[in-house]
């Protein structure tokens, strides 16, 4: 699996170069304009209000991408909630969980007093979340919907973190944040199987601001899709952790050979970061994302690993090997974000707590809406969190930053 995925990406990054692959190629271009045609159908019914979608009762941030894997959303999640915990707000994130073995109801990863289940359980992000910040709350459910209930009305949860929501539409957000890998960004502009796109591009409307990751600083959006961007790049951390928790400076291990492993969707992207820090990998070893370490994983290993002084893995990768899985050491290299824009990001956050739930209704908003009784102009009243229709003199409810406009729940004034 792991060679057709790398076929795979680099068929629809680099294109064909046989006649074989043009043939391959042909074939994938229809099959991506149906898939790609089919979501932004299924994102028209969620605008139009055909498909229901649950409203939390506390603010959400959701953190999502347009592409298939790699591009940092669990460092950008971490980030997240290492801010909201310093704002002193009980967080939560809510995962569904992927690459977990309990699939039925809501998994309690953590009640904000570090990780309560193994990562064969929960899926390896959530517990790297749990165990990074153990102060946060982290639930699993593939209904996240019934994940942010539990969060909310069972542990008290004041903001949740969506993890990997941009697609999820089926849990409406205050703030949505897609990540594009700076490097290709849209890749070939095509969506699966013909591209590494989830969506059209023309999706990334639908967010309220786009983070680069792996960036130089400088990269921007097409005019027709512009939104607030914000830089960052991926940085390892000076210190690295043994399986046993024993920590030690990345730098004592130059000299010595070392064999680099990584179970996620941009393996040579963290084993170049390896490099460029000055350690001396004799091979790496790139797994499938989310790699189960069975016996024939754990084998080929300690078999890579008998000419090498260490081994060195991701946090992701860690969490799921146990500290006498191998005769050498093992080291985990957490992975961080640093942004170009310093604080910038977190302002807009701090904006979206400052409201109570919610970001404040805008002026184009308040032009499309009419009364729903008169289909006259109405006008906000922020003070009451309330829609006036002056001819009417009614009063529509705001509600979690969404206004209501239903006669029904209108109020006379």
């Amino acid at each position: 699996m792991r060679s057709l995925a790398q076929y795979h990406r680099r068929l629809v990054n680099q294109g064909p170069d046989s006649r074989c692959e043009k043939l391959i190629e042909l074939t994938l271009d229809p099959l991506g304009r149906l898939y790609g045609t089919a979501l932004w159908f299924r994102a028209l019914l969620y605008k139009r209000k055909v498909f229901s979608s649950y409203r939390p009762k506390v603010p959400v941030i959701s953190v999502g991408n347009l592409s298939v894997g790699g591009t940092g959303k669990t460092p950008m999640t971490d980030h997240l909630v290492k801010f909201l915990l310093d704002q002193g707000k009980k967080v939560a994130v809510v995962s569904r969980g992927y690459g977990g073995r309990k699939k039925v109801g809501v998994n309690v990863v953590s009640q904000g007093r570090g990780p309560l289940v193994p990562a064969e359980d929960c899926g390896d992000e959530p517990f790297l979340l749990a165990q990074r910040n153990p102060g946060a709350m982290v639930f699993t459910s593939v209904r996240r919907a019934e994940g942010i209930q539990v969060a909310v009305e069972r542990f008290g949860a004041e903001i949740i973190i969506l993890d990997d929501g941009f697609q999820h539409l089926a849990v409406q957000r205050d703030f949505d944040i897609v990540l594009l890998d700076a490097r290709k960004p849209l890749g070939n502009g095509k969506v699966l199987p013909a591209g590494l796109l989830r969506e059209f591009p023309q999706a990334l409307k639908r967010c309220d601001c786009v983070v680069f990751t792996r960036s130089a600083g400088e990269e921007s959006l097409p005019p027709e899709l512009s939104r607030p961007v914000f830089h960052s790049r991926h940085r390892l951390a000076d210190q690295a952790r043994s399986l046993g928790g024993e920590a030690i400076c990345l730098e004592q291990l130059n000299g010595k050979k070392g064999v680099a492993f990584a179970g996620i969707a941009d393996p040579q992207g963290f084993f170049d970061a390896l490099a460029e820090s000055g350690l001396t990998l004799v091979e790496t070893v790139a797994l499938s994302d989310h790699a189960a370490y069975n016996e024939a994983v754990l084998g080929r290993l300690r078999d890579a690993v008998r000419k090498a002084d260490f081994l060195v893995t991701t946090e992701k990768d860690g969490v799921k090997l146990g500290s006498e899985s191998f005769s050498v050491p093992c080291y985990q290299v957490p992975m961080a974000l640093d942004f170009f824009q310093k604080g910038a990001l977190e302002s807009l956050i701090g904006q979206l707590i400052e409201e109570g739930t919610h970001m404040p209704l805008s002026k184009e908003l308040l032009e499309i809406l009419a009364c729903p009784k008169c289909k006259g102009e109405i006008q906000s009243n922020p003070e009451k969190r309330t829609i006036l229709c002056d001819r009417c003199r009614l009063a529509y409810p705001v509600r979690d930053g969404i206004p209501v406009m239903l006669i029904d729940e209108a109020e006379p004034f």
